[in-house]
């Protein structure tokens, strides 16, 4: 789409939308509440909960916790970074510079195995932080995908076009005046 309030190149870049769009709208609400969701069951139901499990899988349980509110507050710290960015509180440009401090790689799962081991409502909310961290992640990699040059984007024609400027660039001068045959 062309819009010429864009400035510089005349493109609308999607990324820059994108962070303000219904979709991030509710992401962004979403990972909110599973925070706040996860806090809740954590000193409450999960506090009692882990009091009743065996001794390995009270550990397993005190480590996917701890994975858990990790993988958590890197993803709330993305989704308030982008938010400022809807807001006007700060430019796509800033928030990219910022971003490289949240990690969200960070307090991938373990073993699957004893995973199955907790308590149903702590498995729930894992997958769930899970589903929300790679949908963040792509979402991530769109929003800072570098901008598509103007003239490149959608045009079939622009390879041809390089093919060509290549090949009469191969050319010596005296070639280009005379042709091939001379």
């Amino acid at each position: 789409m062309f819009d010429p309030s864009a400035g510089g190149s005349g493109l609308v870049q999607f990324s820059e939308r994108l962070a303000g769009s219904s979709v991030f709208t509710a992401l962004f609400r979403e990972g909110m509440d599973l925070v706040e969701e996860t806090a809740a069951y954590l000193d409450g139901d999960g506090r009692t909960e882990a009091k009743t499990l065996e001794r390995a899988v009270s550990l397993t349980y005190a480590t996917e916790s701890m994975r858990l509110t990790t993988r958590l507050m890197q993803l709330a710290s993305w989704l308030l970074l982008h938010r400022a960015v809807k807001e006007g509180e700060m430019t796509l440009a800033q928030a990219n510079r910022e971003r490289t401090r949240v990690k969200l790689t960070a307090a991938d799962p373990g073993p699957h195995d004893m995973i199955a081991k907790l308590p149903w409502q702590l498995q729930d909310l894992i997958e769930r932080s899970l589903n929300l961290q790679a949908r963040v992640r792509r979402l991530d990699t769109t929003i800072h995908a570098p901008p598509v040059e103007r003239g490149t984007a959608g045009n079939p024609l622009v390879s041809q076009l390089n093919l060509l400027r290549e090949a009469f660039e191969r050319r010596g001068p005296a070639e280009r005046v005379r042709g091939p045959r001379g």
